[in-house]
């Protein structure tokens, strides 16, 4: 008995030395990391004050000595997270530390969150609507895991983040599950029943995936119907490929990855491209980014030049550009670079990337605890600093639901078949601008209601832009300008706070007490009900 009690207190002696070692370990490489972005990236603090950060690390550093190794990984990652730039990453794949994985891959459609994929042993799952996890709502849960995840946006979440709602220690270390388990409860909806059920977490592996989507095969399933593929998802040994829709007279491109093409790079395909649309009848080009994630911008020159120079094709209504929320890094600079230089329209939903960004990133590696950090520093800058905005709004919005996955419809080249040089936009609020550069106010306002309330556009910030222009006038000392831009506003959005707040700095400015006392009275019954 004594012999016992002298074993278990060695044992007990060992753990604790040895989490007291893990705990210095991760604490001096959170300090490390701390200083190291101080020193060489306090560029990187803009998304986030130095204050800020620092007080985050500091709770972190306390709080380090109650934690597990995952729940410090996990804290790590949420310091890396809060700079809020793409780039600037803490990629669990590249941990010593070991963690697990359902086998499911999730897809968020625009009616909900989805089992895209999975293995043959969960076969039943596959079209499930995610609704809890562990019981919590999955809008709780979601919230929950975003903190680990270095959105720029929340397309760069979606494309990005949901992985984490299969890890258990991801999962865990953000209060979702109160101790680290080995499986994950889900509860789904299919097919009008609600189901829960368990599943165990493997050691982490690669889902087979391309860009995002279950590929079929080696034990695993899609939800798509896979009788059939549509053009955005063929060739997926291809980087990019075209084809002819000769009913429409379209060429259609499928292009994502920024890198070349083993014996065929870039160049060549485009120059082959454009002069197949000059020699054919071809009245229409959609060159398809949505899965496009970026890799070496000095390619793009060749695609934008050979654009241009391509007249019958450059005009508006006849060059569509699908984004969607894998458009990233080096494909965000060539999305620019079309919208600096040409006349593309852009059909789809938001990209993952800011306008302006910081990408190129340096690897570090905290050398206690052998975590690697990515830590970007390079300034991409393609329009001015008052064009930058969290993502490049599609001008035409179209959404890809649950359903149309499954049947293999593609609403987004439908919406890009459906529009011409007759029918098409390419920008509307440069369509505003120029109705009120002309003096046609009324026009101004009745067109910019009638694009407010058209779901074609709801990417479109025209409230943002109307405070935006209000305030340009107002620093331009034209606070009468101002006021009629930003009256208008309130009569498009009259149930907004953003707008009467406004209009009421805009009254104030000018001198009008009064009238901006009765607006701050509106934003008081707003925020009331009242």
């Amino acid at each position: 008995m004594r012999m016992l009690s002298l074993i278990l207190a060695g044992s007990l002696y060992f753990i604790a030395a040895k989490s007291q070692t893990n705990t210095a370990a991760w604490q001096a490489d959170l300090r490390l990391l701390q200083q190291t972005i101080h020193r060489d990236y306090p560029f990187l603090f803009k998304n986030i004050s130095a204050g800020a950060f620092d007080s985050a690390a500091d709770k972190l550093y306390q709080a380090m000595p109650r934690m597990q190794e995952h729940e410090c990984l996990a804290g790590l990652t949420r310091m890396v997270a809060s700079i809020k730039y793409g780039h600037t990453a803490l990629p669990w794949r590249d941990s010593k530390l070991k963690f697990h994985m359902t086998p499911i891959n999730f897809y968020w459609f625009a009616d909900g969150l989805y089992v895209e994929g999975a293995t043959r042993e969960n076969a039943d799952l596959p079209g499930a609507r995610i609704l809890k996890v562990e019981g919590i709502p999955i809008a709780t849960v979601l919230e929950a895991i975003k903190l680990l995840v270095p959105s720029e946006n929340n397309q760069f979440f979606k494309a990005r983040g949901l992985d984490y709602l299969g890890i258990p220690e991801a999962l865990h270390a953000q209060g979702i599950t109160q101790s680290l388990k080995n499986s994950i409860n889900y509860t789904f909806e299919k097919n009008g029943k609600t189901f829960d059920k368990t599943i165990p977490a493997r050691e982490a592996f690669q889902i087979p995936r391309f860009y995002g989507f279950t590929k079929p095969g080696k034990g695993w399933l899609t939800a798509r119907d896979t009788s059939n593929t549509p053009s955005w998802l063929r060739h997926q040994d291809r980087i990019y490929y075209y084809e002819y829709f000769p009913d429409s007279k379209t060429v259609y491109v499928r292009h994502s990855q920024i890198q070349d093409e083993p014996g065929n790079p870039i160049s060549v395909f485009y120059k082959e491209l454009y002069g197949f649309i000059e020699k054919n009848d071809v009245e229409r080009l959609v060159l398809d980014l949505r899965l496009n994630g970026g890799g070496n911008n000095y390619l793009n020159k060749p695609i934008i030049t050979g654009l241009i120079e391509t007249k019958k094709i450059n005009k508006p209504g006849k060059f569509f550009v699908i984004i969607g929320r894998r458009t990233f890094s080096a494909c965000q600079n060539l999305v620019n670079e079309f919208s600096n230089y040409t006349n593309a329209v852009f059909v789809g939903e938001p990209g993952s990337e800011n306008i302006n960004f910081y990408g190129d990133n340096n690897r570090i590696t905290l050398p206690n605890t052998q975590t690697t950090v990515l830590l970007s520093f390079a300034w991409w800058q393609d329009k001015p600093q008052w064009e930058n905005a969290p993502w490049l709004a599609p001008t035409i919005a179209a959404d890809m639901s649950f359903s149309d996955y499954q049947r293999n419809n593609d609403p987004v080249l439908e919406a890009c078949l459906a529009h011409n040089e007759r029918n098409t936009i390419t920008d509307p609020m440069e369509k505003l601008k120029r109705l009120f550069m002309t003096g046609k106010m009324n026009e101004v306002e009745s067109e910019a209601k009638k694009m407010a309330q058209d779901p074609s556009f709801r990417y479109i910030d025209f409230e943002g832009n109307f405070i935006d222009a209000g305030r340009m006038f107002i620093n331009r000392k034209q606070p009468e300008v101002a006021i009629r831009i930003l009256e208008m506003n309130t009569r498009i959005f009259p149930a907004s706070i953003r707008s009467w707040q406004g209009l009421a700095e805009a009254y104030l400015t000018a001198g009008e007490k009064d009238k901006a006392l009765r607006a701050y009275q509106k934003i008081k019954e707003l925020k009331t009900g009242n």
